[in-house]
């Protein structure tokens, strides 16, 4: 959807942004607006009209309530390393970038919770509550970078999701402005909220209802022990069967990764180095954590578990320093990828952990049929997999070929029993396969739920929830419905 403003009321809306109270800055040079076209879907591209930085709840609804007044869309940004495109800019839209909303606004140990501004570095959270013995559970990839507002947006997960799960169990209240610019407040910090959970209606909402100012979060006890143990396997089957093996003996690992070859190339020659074996065909990263005992019970387990499923190494770090080597080859792992051309495209969806291993074969087949090597990171306890494919969208011959072995991938995916996403979103670039999930019936309520917060449709337009002819185009099921209004 192609919006313009003419050029004197685009100058006008900016001036009026720049004289908002609490918006520290507004930028509106092409040079300056570059770097916010996407987020880290780079296969999507938008052209904002300017770039706001509200620093208060206040300011994002004062910037709204111009919006408004202006006709103008407008789009929530945290700290754009998203990758299903949910901040992707509509064309001639604000953008509202919430990094400058990075306050800690307070950490309550004594109930466990800590109140935040969307801004916040979900790293920098952990750290802060840390000395107190506590830590925030939801932990992305890009956790150095990411803020929990996106997290929320997205509701994000993480390696650790295997068994502390994604943001939404750890988000207690939020603060949001809706498209009317009204402030409101969702959920209850004690947890006790009553009537509809619309907290939880806005965790994953990517932006589409309102935006989010403050996030009460729940935060945890640190483990008292802590253990994370390397297997090398010669093929993927064999270690796709050791993950469903430890799960089935009864173990919850607290993360479960698989790591292919190539991947593992792609990190041993890269600033991210870990030691894992080269010789490898797979590697599993397992960390366990809880109580000293079940820790170290459930640590001989899975060495049992891994070496009689044919394992050529298993390795048990020895300490915290070899400990965090392992995971930074593993949370290095996409900028590693990165290296390897100008741009990556990682999928995300999730299959039953079982068909893993027929999945990624067929995944496989269907980039080698197209000219390309796939790159596979998994978090394999739950059957989230990540292909990486590195590309440069320069060349439109690659876009192309790109753009379809992503679809390819999510439809081997559907067809093995699976989801479109588990923790990146749906955003631009999944929304129109939402048919392949969902009836024309089951997206109505959807509609029906946006349309209510947003009737005008200028809070992130566009993303996550397909039109009725997307789904026409996409799905013969949906064929005959591409004129009805959900």
């Amino acid at each position: 959807m192609r919006r313009v403003v003419a050029a004197s009321g685009a100058i006008g809306l900016a001036q009026r942004l720049r004289a908002l109270p609490d918006v520290v800055e507004v930028l509106t040079r092409p040079a300056e607006l570059f770097s916010y076209e996407s987020d880290g879907l780079t296969l999507e591209r938008g052209a904002p009209l300017c770039v706001a930085f509200p620093t208060t709840a206040e300011s994002v609804s004062a910037i709204v309530r111009a919006c408004n007044e202006a006709g103008v869309p407008y789009v929530p940004r945290g700290a754009g390393t998203g990758l299903s495109g949910g901040a992707t800019p509509v064309n001639g839209c604000v953008m509202i970038e919430c990094a400058r909303m990075d306050r800690v606004l307070e950490i309550d140990a004594t109930n466990r919770t800590a109140t935040v501004q969307p801004g916040v570095i979900n790293e920098h959270l952990s750290h802060a509550v840390r000395p107190l013995g506590l830590f925030y559970a939801p932990d992305p990839s890009s956790q150095s970078a990411c803020t929990i507002g996106g997290n929320v947006a997205e509701n994000s997960g993480g390696p650790h999701t295997l068994k502390y799960g994604t943001t939404s169990p750890h988000v207690l209240e939020l603060e949001v402005v809706l498209p009317d610019a009204s402030v409101v407040r969702l959920g209850r910090r004690d947890g006790h909220a009553h009537g509809y959970d619309l907290r939880g209606l806005f965790v994953g909402s990517e932006g589409t209802l309102g935006i989010v100012c403050s996030a009460t979060v729940r935060l945890l006890p640190l483990p008292e022990a802590v253990c994370t143990l390397l297997a090398g396997f010669a093929s993927l089957r064999d270690a796709c069967a050791a993950v469903s093996t430890i799960i089935a003996s009864g173990i919850v690992p607290s993360a479960l990764e698989l790591i292919d070859d190539r991947t593992i190339d792609a990190v041993e020659a890269s600033v991210y180095a870990a030691g894992y074996p080269r010789d490898a065909r797979a590697v599993l990263l397992v960390e366990l954590d809880g109580p000293e005992v079940s820790v170290g019970s459930e640590r001989d387990r899975i060495r049992e578990i891994c070496s009689a499923g044919r394992a050529v190494e298993v390795r048990v770090a020895r300490d915290e320093a070899e400990r965090l080597a392992l995971w930074r080859g593993r949370k290095g792992a996409f900028g590693a990828m990165g290296r390897l051309a100008p741009d990556l495209y990682v999928q995300d969806a999730v299959v039953p952990r079982t068909k893993l291993p027929e999945v990624v074969d067929a995944i496989d087949a269907a980039a080698e049929a197209r000219g390309i090597r796939i790159a596979n990171i998994l978090h394999a306890g739950d059957g989230n997999l990540h292909p990486n494919i590195s590309f440069d969208r320069r060349d439109p011959e690659q876009l192309r070929t790109v753009r379809a072995l992503g679809e390819a991938i999510l439809r081997i995916c559907i067809d093995a029993g699976g989801v479109l996403s588990g923790e990146h979103g749906i955003g631009l670039e999944k929304r129109d396969y939402m048919c392949l999930m969902y009836s024309e019936a089951d997206l109505a309520p959807m509609h029906w739920v946006h349309d209510a917060f947003d009737p005008i449709d200028r809070c992130n337009p566009g993303k996550q929830i397909p039109a009725p002819r997307a789904c026409a185009e996409s799905n013969p099921r949906h064929r005959g419905y591409e004129h009805v209004s959900f």
